[in-house]
């Protein structure tokens, strides 16, 4: 039976092929030379040498037009197998649209026609201006295009070491300058210190570990502003977002700067995602932050996984310097530069600081009066937990005002459009927890209100940071009630001032107006 079958399906092939010749031949057919394909396709005389096999790939399709080889050089060519042959001059043309392409693309990343005369400071006296720093051209664009004109106490300190190669540990709070100082210290090491060898992916020149999300993204948005001029990639990591799409994102081409929160980072690491042992520069922001959250147990391993410390520069920031945190900077920075700025220079002459003393039941309408009267436009509110957050912002929508709430319930990606919206002025009121505390870089913002006064002192600082930021003027309003007032002396004693504590007038305490019920509404409908 087997037999016959076979018989069958030679007898077929034998058909299909149109002679048997070949199939009973143990020789294999000999491919047809140059000389035989003259004689069947003249127009190829000029493309094939003695020897050459006939494939599929040089022979050519056979609904060809008339055209002599020269002409169809000239363009594309398609062989019978499907894959796409260039002519020289088509090759060329692609080459230097392809060069033309990228001298736009690195127009768009270098200053180009911009000169540093175009960007003209004063010089004064007691200040330095980033003039005299001798930073890179496309640093100072950027700068330029910031206008930041002098720095800061901390940045002018910082720098001042930090671009000398030397390490450092600076005491201050956020919205002191101090992103900003650290970040021009790497890109000015990485525009004057050429990478060495082509990177792969995940092997950054320099990391900076952050504390929270928000903050990672406020760093690396930072980052980017500053790098606008120069071809450096910046990449964030942290939780709360897909994993496969950060690792689908850190895998496209090498990142000079990683922002990471120890947590993500370390599940980067142990899938090997991410080496640091290239790590050149190493920032850590809010040690004390860190500490407080648990983090530094991952912070260690994140560490003792980069270059030793002699062998790399690392800056340290910390908001308090405690024995414990002070113990860390030695541990982990060498023959550092000290640089502390105190809480009366953090919380800023800029910013005016006023406590009204209400009941409870006052201060809602205090609030709804102090917005609508004022018109106040973008506003931070803080409480200390999330059911008041909610509270707050249900009789906030009711009586007509914008707002969303800011805390750590919240799904990130939600949390990262409510602060998009904000920034964007398509929400008035933020109302937050201390989770948005630290770290928040939102330009503009006029009022902070303590809606509830923080249980920890250092917590208010950093609350009312939130405005008057890098020298700019804001006003910070209190809220001391029968259960919170008790807070306002350790918060004096840690400001090292005191607090103005008065009774708000009364066009603040008049009634809310009334509100239309639903029903009411849906009638009139």
């Amino acid at each position: 039976m087997v037999r016959n079958f076979l018989k069958r399906v030679k007898a077929k092939l034998i058909k299909l092929s149109g002679s048997g010749s070949n199939l009973n031949n143990k020789k294999p057919v000999q491919a047809e030379t140059s000389a035989e394909l003259k004689i069947k396709h003249p127009k190829l005389e000029n493309n094939y040498k003695p020897g050459n096999k006939r494939t599929s790939t040089n022979y050519p399709a056979q609904n060809r037009s008339n055209k002599s080889v020269s002409e169809h050089d000239k363009k594309n060519v398609h062989s019978s197998s499907g894959i796409r042959y260039r002519s020289k001059e088509s090759f060329q043309k692609s080459k230097d649209a392809s060069k033309v392409k990228e001298e736009q693309w690195q127009n768009e990343k270098v200053p180009g026609n911009w000169n540093i005369s175009a960007f003209e400071v004063p010089v004064q006296e007691g200040k330095m201006r980033f003039h005299d720093l001798d930073l890179p051209v496309e640093i100072m664009h950027a700068i330029s295009d910031l206008r930041f004109q002098y720095c800061t106490p901390i940045q002018k300190e910082i720098l001042v070491a930090a671009l000398n190669g030397k390490d450092a540990t600076g005491k201050a709070q956020t919205g002191t300058g101090k992103t900003a100082a650290f970040l021009i210290t790497i890109f000015t090491k990485f525009l004057k210190d050429i990478s060495p060898s082509k990177r792969q992916p995940g092997r950054p020149r320099a990391l900076i570990l952050a504390p929270t999300r928000e903050l990672v993204i406020q760093i690396a948005n930072d980052a980017k502003l500053l790098a606008k001029y120069t071809s450096i990639n910046i990449t964030e990591v942290f939780g709360g977002m897909d994993y496969r799409k950060q690792k689908s994102k850190l895998n496209k081409g090498p990142s000079d700067v990683i922002v990471a929160t120890p947590g993500r980072l370390i599940d980067f690491m142990s899938k090997r995602d991410i080496s640091l042992s290239g790590v050149e520069i190493l920032v850590i922001d809010e040690a004390d932050r860190m500490l407080d959250m648990g983090f530094i147990p991952d912070v260690r391993k994140i560490i003792h996984s980069t270059p030793l410390k002699a062998n790399r520069q690392t800056l340290f920031f910390s908001a308090t310097l405690s024995s414990v945190v002070k113990r860390l900077a030695v541990q982990w920075t060498k023959d550092a530069v000290n640089v502390e700025i105190e809480h009366e220079q953090t919380a800023g002459d800029k910013i005016e600081q006023l406590v009204y003393i209400v009941t409870n039941e006052e201060k809602f309408p205090l609030l709804y009066n102090l917005i609508t009267g004022q018109q106040l436009s973008r506003v931070i509110i803080f409480t200390n937990r999330k059911d008041e957050t909610r509270l707050v912002e249900e009789l906030l929508l009711k009586y007509g005002i914008n707002c969303k709430v800011l805390s750590g319930d919240i799904d990130q990606r939600q949390r990262l459009r409510t602060l998009d919206d904000f920034k964007a002025g398509k929400i008035k009121v933020l109302v937050a927890t201390d989770v948005a505390g630290r770290g928040i870089h939102i330009e503009g913002v006029s009022h902070v209100i303590n809606y509830t006064l923080p249980e920890d002192p250092e917590d208010y600082v950093h609350r009312i940071g939130r405005t008057g930021r890098a020298g700019a003027s804001g006003i910070s309003i209190s809220f001391a009630s029968e259960d919170d007032s008790f807070q306002i002396p350790a918060i004096e004693k840690f400001l090292g001032n005191k607090l103005i504590c008065t009774f708000p007038p009364e066009e603040l305490l008049v009634p809310l107006p009334k509100v239309k019920s639903r029903v009411a509404e849906t009638k009139e409908k």
